[in-house]
Parts: structure tokens; C-alpha cells; sequence
């Protein structure tokens, strides 16, 4: 089986790419958790990457987030 690559995914108002922040799998795990709940309340996060960084995003300004596998190959959100 490969090796998993969580990512924050955060799809932004206006945007037409997402922008694509690489989780530790430890990190994806707590924020998949509660990322239901940072949208709901627009709450300002700070996330820590993979490559040791910390990016604070304001959840009151993303349309759609979610974290996704990156070693998935081919997947089209909404299609199957």
C-alpha cells in the first residue's frame, strides 16, 4: 500500500485554483476533526505543515475545505 499524503485543501471565494497545504499524518488526523466546526464559525486558525511551517488562515474567508489524499491518482471531486 503507498504512503499516504494528507493535505489541507482550501478552496477560496473567487479563486480558481485551491491552495494546498501538506499535513504530517498525525496533524491531518486533528484537523479533519475539527474543520466542520472552523468553517462554521469562521474561526482563525494556525496550521502546521509538513515542511514545519505555520500558516494562520481565517476560515470565515474559505468557501470549501477539506483534507484530501494527494497520492490519489485521477480523482475528480463529485465524479466517481
Amino acid at each position: 500500500m503507498a504512503d499516504m499524503k494528507p493535505a489541507l485543501v482550501l478552496h477560496l471565494p473567487n479563486a480558481v485554483e485551491p491552495l494546498i497545504f501538506a499535513l504530517n499524518d498525525e496533524d491531518a488526523d486533528e484537523i479533519a476533526k475539527k474543520l466542520h466546526l472552523l468553517l462554521e464559525h469562521g474561526s482563525v486558525e494556525t496550521i502546521q505543515t509538513k515542511e514545519d511551517t505555520k500558516v494562520t488562515v481565517n476560515f470565515a474567508h474559505v468557501a470549501v475545505a477539506y483534507v484530501e489524499d494527494l497520492q490519489k491518482k485521477g480523482k475528480v471531486f463529485g465524479l466517481r
